[in-house]
């Protein structure tokens, strides 16, 4: 069999995803995988260190872009808003077509030991988005709750996105599910400004005033005490 070293990356992505999506993850080998992609094992090591590397390929510098975008941001007074935005922007179609995506998802989705790897993948991820909003000024636990319900959010609407016809919109998929949260939450679950600071502040020095509408850092529109998940 002829073999080239152009585009022999991608090619191997594309040859490995085939396989796992024909016959399953574990009943392929790397072997098989290289001989598709028209090039050797040793191609194949060259670059990846195993075949679920495939599958993982590029997420440290995704998550290097992301990061970055979020500390870029104009604004983070709606940090939740930010976060979904930074997601739902994001160009995903350039990391591979759409049907390799779906493909993709699917045979993580079929193996525990590879969902296990893409939870880790996406926490990290949070984690960044965390880090970079508190070094943007954002209040730690409002931090943490954007960053990590922002993602849940974001690939709930990308699983939908994948499984949708080629002109399905991902910012106004992102957008019906945060109406989605905003409709399974109970009028009364936000809590006064007053009982926020007084968790806080030590017991003198909570603020007795009435609520005066949402903080720079609330995430999310709140209008008579109900969250409309949308920016203003």
């Amino acid at each position: 069999m002829p073999r080239w070293e152009h585009g022999s990356e991608d090619r191997l992505k594309k040859a490995a995803i085939e396989l796992f999506d024909e016959q399953g993850f574990e009943n392929t080998s790397v072997i098989e995988i290289s001989e598709r992609a028209g090039v050797t094992t040793r191609t194949f090591f060259r670059y990846f260190s195993d075949k679920r590397e495939v599958l993982f390929a590029g997420s440290d510098k995704l998550r290097a872009v992301l990061v970055e975008k979020i500390l870029q941001a104009p604004d983070v007074g709606e940090p939740l808003q930010v976060v979904t935005g930074v997601l739902s922007e994001f160009d995903w179609e350039s990391l591979g077509s759409r049907n390799s995506q779906r493909q993709r998802q699917a045979v993580i989705s079929a193996n525990p030991e590879l969902l296990e790897r893409d939870l880790s993948k996406n926490h990290s991820i949070a984690v960044g988005f965390m880090d970079a909003l508190r070094q943007r000024g954002v209040d730690a636990d409002i931090a943490r709750l954007a960053a990590h319900v922002g993602i849940q959010l974001f690939f709930t609407a990308y699983v939908h996105w994948l499984e949708a016809g080629v002109k399905a919109d991902l910012a106004s998929m992102s957008e019906s599910v945060m109406s989605l949260l905003a409709s399974i939450m109970p009028a009364n679950a936000t809590p006064s400004s007053s009982r926020q600071k007084s968790a806080r502040l030590p017991p003198n020095q909570a603020d007795p005033s009435p609520p005066r509408g949402r903080g720079p850092h609330n995430p999310g529109a709140v209008v008579k005490g109900k969250f409309t998940g949308r920016p203003r």
